[in-house]
């Protein structure tokens, strides 16, 4: 099982090869704001862990194993990020709070958490529900607050 920090590269170089066709070094040092050298330590770490195939100055390329885990990494992240959204997490507080738990929850919770949302996206009407216990335990707190 990839460490946290490993996911991150994973998920980071699942991303670029989606979106982009490829992923280079400095492409994952951009992304994810560290030095080209720890790009290539990971990398090379990455590919001896059989998640991809790395060939220094050719590219690299995720394996089978490598392309299982950074899309199920990547669902994971959109999932969290669907559900703190759900529940009317500030949208500016969204991505950081997801990179914060991400990798701090069981697979079972993420799971739960799935169901969560899945219950909420097929009857929209609890996510009403939820958004007036919210406003009146906002109104609560504020008429709590001293003068």
């Amino acid at each position: 099982m990839p460490t946290p920090s490993m996911e991150d590269y994973i998920e980071q170089i699942f991303l670029l090869i989606e979106n982009k066709g490829y992923a280079r070094v400095s492409d994952i040092a951009e992304a994810l704001e560290v030095h080209p050298s720890s790009v290539t330590k990971m990398v090379q770490k990455l590919d001896r862990d059989s998640y991809l195939i790395y060939e220094k100055y050719r590219g690299l390329i995720l394996t089978p194993k490598g392309k299982k885990i950074g899309k199920r990494l990547v669902e994971r992240h959109d999932l969290l990020e669907s559900f703190l959204r759900i529940i009317g997490v500030k949208e500016e507080n969204i991505y950081e709070d997801v990179e914060g738990i991400e990798h701090h929850l069981s697979w079972n919770s993420i799971e739960r958490i799935g169901d969560l949302v899945q219950l909420f996206e097929e009857q929209p009407n609890l996510i009403a529900e939820l958004k007036l216990v919210q406003v009146r335990n906002e109104e609560e707190a504020a008429d709590k607050e001293p003068i």
